[in-house]
């Protein structure tokens, strides 16, 4: 009898395995054939798009599990609540392959806007959508006395149908709105709310108004196919040379790494942020995101400098498995040049993201930057990238070499060189 239920139990075994193995083979020959010639070394590479983004609705496979829009498994390795059904446990199984090879149709980019920030935010958006490739989802939170210029301003954009745009009023928790206003900057501490207002949004790139695209959105908005299954944002360090850094010199509050991060771009997967429950230096209890902010801002609001940043930086610093850290060449500060060159990524392969902060854009204390923005501004919608934005900038630049910044002036016009040459290349094809 003992010998019959063995061999039934290994019978079972068997069977179950083999009707794995078919399955998996069956969705691997659906795929192919959805998809010829889709290689392992696309899926590693992660093409364009999230590593957790939401399936559509009419993807065969999609289907399997009542929701796609999460995150494959959270920080506990227990199954998303509104998971269910008898495939869930398979759907875990290739949830992760399916979602890097079906990158999202749309990249979403926040922004928030408040006081004189106008003109700077429309140029930001102005480079985001030259060079982008996939179509944009603005999501923009400005003050109410902003929404009807944003409005005229860019309802007269020639998107093409490659942009839409929402429009938000600043919005903060009520019972704590007075002390979110006044930290740091008027509305800089929105940023924190994202995940938290932008409930049906799996993936989000966030930035400051003073930054520039130098090359598509799209390549950022790649790194959420690098993620591994820990990590639910991506940022840059706030320095590469600890000797100038602020955190590592003067931080009296925990911060991520040696030298801190800059919120100034923000890459999120905010399914993720969203579940994920945060370890503190409050409770021995994990809090998730809405539930955190609130006692940070409580225990370090006398202790914080640059505001909700300094949150980021105590975040991570007990959460360093969540982040995700990309060169300096995605997030270009002054800081970089301006005691002379610091970013190698940058020096090699030139500036992907600059990020204009301390208002180097609209004085003349750095104006290789303000040469760029400059460019970009007064750039025509359709008008010759080479002789009216690359050509004038290359004259402009090459006037700011008295400055530490200007004598390394072709790392702000190699990786623009070369993204308006792949642009022509892909209008040349159609």
């Amino acid at each position: 009898r003992r010998l019959a239920r063995v061999a039934l139990l290994c019978l079972g075994c068997g069977l179950f395995s083999l009707l794995y193995g078919l399955g998996q083979l069956a969705l691997s020959l659906e795929r192919q054939a959805r998809h010829p010639g889709d290689t392992g070394a696309r899926r590693q590479a992660g093409g364009d798009g999230r590593a957790a983004g939401s399936a559509g609705r009419g993807e065969p496979g999609a289907s399997r599990c009542k929701n796609m829009s999460v995150s494959f498994w959270n920080s506990y390795w227990m199954l998303p609540s509104d998971v269910c059904g008898m495939n869930c446990f398979w759907e875990a199984a290739f949830r992760y392959d399916y979602v890097k090879t079906h990158p999202s149709e749309k990249m979403h980019l926040a922004v928030v806007a408040c006081g004189e920030r106008l003109e700077e935010t429309v140029t930001m958006l102005r480079s985001a959508i030259i060079f982008s490739i996939k179509p944009l989802q603005f999501h923009i939170f400005a003050e109410d006395q902003l929404h009807g210029s944003f409005k005229e301003i860019l309802d007269n954009f020639p998107y093409g149908g490659k942009v839409n745009y929402t429009l938000y009023p600043i919005t903060f928790p009520t019972e704590s709105a007075a002390e979110w206003k006044k930290l740091f900057k008027p509305c800089a501490s929105q940023r924190l709310f994202l995940p938290l207002i932008l409930k049906d949004v799996d993936s989000l790139l966030y930035v400051d108004t003073d930054i520039l695209f130098l090359r598509p959105v799209d390549d950022i908005w790649s790194f959420l196919g690098k993620f591994n299954s820990t990590q639910i944002a991506a940022m840059a360090p706030e320095h590469e040379e600890p000797r100038i850094g602020w955190y590592n010199r003067f931080a009296r509050h925990p911060y991520y790494g040696l030298t801190g991060i800059n919120s100034g771009v923000m890459l999120m997967n905010m399914t993720r942020v969203r579940r994920k429950y945060f370890k503190n230096d409050m409770t021995p209890v994990r809090l998730q995101w809405g539930e955190i902010l609130m006692p940070l801002l409580k225990k370090y609001k006398l202790n914080i400098t640059w505001g909700d940043q300094d949150l980021l930086n105590i975040m991570f610093f007990h959460n360093p498995e969540s982040l995700y850290v990309f060169p300096c060449q995605w997030n270009y500060r002054p800081d970089h040049c301006i005691y002379g060159s610091n970013c190698k990524e940058a020096e090699e392969e030139g500036i992907f993201i600059l990020h204009g902060n301390r208002g180097v854009y609209h004085d003349d204390k750095q104006p290789t930057f303000r040469a760029v923005y400059e460019a970009i501004k007064n750039y025509s919608f359709g008008g010759d990238l080479v002789h009216a934005l690359l050509e004038p900038l290359k004259l402009e630049l090459q006037k700011t070499t008295h400055t530490y910044c200007g004598r390394v002036y072709q790392v702000f016009i190699k990786q623009l060189t070369k993204s308006v040459r792949d642009l022509l290349a892909r209008r040349s094809k159609g």
